[in-house]
């Protein structure tokens, strides 16, 4: 094993633990991961993310701090980029690199894109070889329609370059005219096959992350992978206004957002044939036994799950919502060398994950692995101003989701169970975790223990102002949009 290891951090976006086989899922939605689970990894059974949307949770496992600890949850707020441990990675002589559509790790300026010499950012367009707008616009601003034409007419392959454009007009603004064949985000094999690319022709060590869409919204799984949904659930999908706030407002029945979880389980099948075909590369190469590679997700996404600490609440999607359905996710850690596998229950956490970056580079195997000493935490932002405008639109009083929420995580070794204690406000509840399929609610009180675990943490120094929403370009703020951040 070389002294410089490899790492690859690969996140599954907007997967939760529940719905991947591995975890116990009823349908198979990761046979490579169970396999790779069985022979050769780390599994952590109840590992929980530090936030429940992207920006949080992307800034946690990068710094390895906790939410409130760094207080970056929008673009107003820029995480300082030597905190990151793939910036330091880059100082001490890695390679490194990102590889996602999601604008918040490559486009908007919240810290987390400042590590990586390579960043391969949107690539849903017909023609990855032309000219990219989502690029152009986000290094010449908005509205340069003559530029890019004249720059796509400049460049090697004029025609795909100009039909790259046309397909991203089309898909910003008209997309209920494209036929069903059009997606509007792109495939993890893209971004698969961006990373091999980069990792083979890499001389030194390198540290990636690739962060694969598929299981965000909207759920679009190829025909290979969609074997639980089919055209009637794409169709429902489609014709939702909003894929969150028109169930909680009642304009749409919860039936329909529980149909299209059907639709979710095909795209996770999907991220795990990809998962299969890296790791085979991988292995191929040589490169797989010198690798650190852990998989996880940012957080997961609700079907319309009656919350366990708020009564008369659902969860739909993710990003207020403390319920395991966002924050139970999955982790699997291989080690470079590892060869027998291995399963952890006690409470994980996705913070660790710089520590074990430095670990394993100092040659260690940590027995604790992702499971810290102290009690694991969580935190679900409340809306923000610009949420709050996009869910007035469909509902009246938004009293349920404008504070923060929190969660502390312990185990119960004797019952061998993970205890959560939650609070939003004055309301709290303890909730006891068997696995990712069984929870349940034995208290409706935490016992103080989530002031007790939390008062323990403060601000730290590592944010400065961001972006308004106003700076950024047309094309970035429409991504947003339609993945419902902003």
């Amino acid at each position: 094993m070389s002294s410089d290891p490899n790492i690859l951090l690969v996140i599954l976006d907007s997967a939760r633990a529940q719905n991947l086989s591995a975890y116990g899922h009823v349908n198979e939605t990761t046979p490579f991961l169970e396999s790779f689970a069985a022979e050769r990894a780390t599994l952590y059974e109840q590992a929980r993310a530090p936030g429940a949307r992207s920006v949080t949770s992307h800034a946690s496992i990068f710094s390895g701090l906790h939410v409130d600890e760094h207080g970056v949850v929008s673009a107003a707020e820029r995480l300082d980029p030597t905190v990151s441990v793939f910036h330091k990675l880059r100082a001490e002589g890695y390679d490194t690199g990102i590889f996602t559509e999601i604008d918040w790790l490559t486009a908007v300026d919240v810290g987390l894109k400042d590590g990586f010499d390579t960043v391969v950012g949107a690539r849903n367009v017909p023609f990855p070889d032309g000219v990219n707008p989502h690029e152009f616009v986000s290094n010449e601003g908005q509205g340069n329609y003559a530029e890019f034409v004249k720059t796509a007419l400049a460049s090697d392959h004029p025609v795909r370059s100009l039909a790259n454009g046309v397909a991203t007009k089309l898909q910003s603004d008209y997309m209920r005219y494209l036929p069903g064949c059009v997606t509007a985000s792109t495939p993890a094999d893209v971004y698969v096959d961006a990373f091999l690319e980069w990792s083979g022709d890499s001389d030194g060590p390198w540290a990636a992350c690739v962060n694969l869409m598929d299981a965000h919204i909207p759920y679009e799984p190829a025909a290979e992978h969609d074997l639980w949904g089919g055209s009637k659930a794409s169709g429902l999908q489609s014709a939702f206004e909003d894929q969150k706030w028109v169930f909680h407002g009642g304009q749409n029945p919860w039936w329909q957002k529980k149909a299209v979880e059907s639709l979710y389980d095909g795209a996770i099948r999907q991220m795990d044939a990809e998962l299969e075909r890296l790791v085979a590369a991988l292995k191929r190469r040589g490169d797989l036994d010198d690798t650190l590679l852990v998989i996880t997700s940012d957080h997961g996404e609700g079907f319309g799950e009656p919350s366990r600490l708020q009564d008369s609440v659902r969860i739909a999607e993710h990003g207020v919502a403390i319920h395991d359905a966002v924050v139970h996710v999955p982790l699997l850690v291989r080690q470079p060398g590892q060869t027998e596998p291995r399963r952890v229950e006690r409470p994980a956490t996705l913070t660790a994950f710089p520590d074990v970056v430095n670990a394993v580079r100092e040659g260690a195997s940590p027995s604790a692995g992702s499971c810290p000493d102290e009690p694991v935490v969580a935190t679900a932002v409340g809306l923000d101003k610009p949420l709050q405008r996009r869910a007035s639109d469909y509902v009246s009083d938004l009293s349920p989701w404008l504070d923060d929420k929190r969660a502390v995580f312990d185990y119960d070794e004797d019952a061998g169970v993970v205890v959560k204690y939650c609070r939003v406000r004055d309301t709290a509840a303890t909730i006891h975790s068997r696995d990712p399929q069984t929870a349940y609610r034995i208290a409706r009180t935490d016992d103080g223990r989530v002031d007790e675990v939390f008062d323990e943490l403060s601000k730290l120094d590592v944010r400065t102002d961001g972006e308004s929403l106003e700076d950024l370009d047309e094309g970035t703020y429409d991504r947003l949009e339609d993945l419902g951040y902003v």
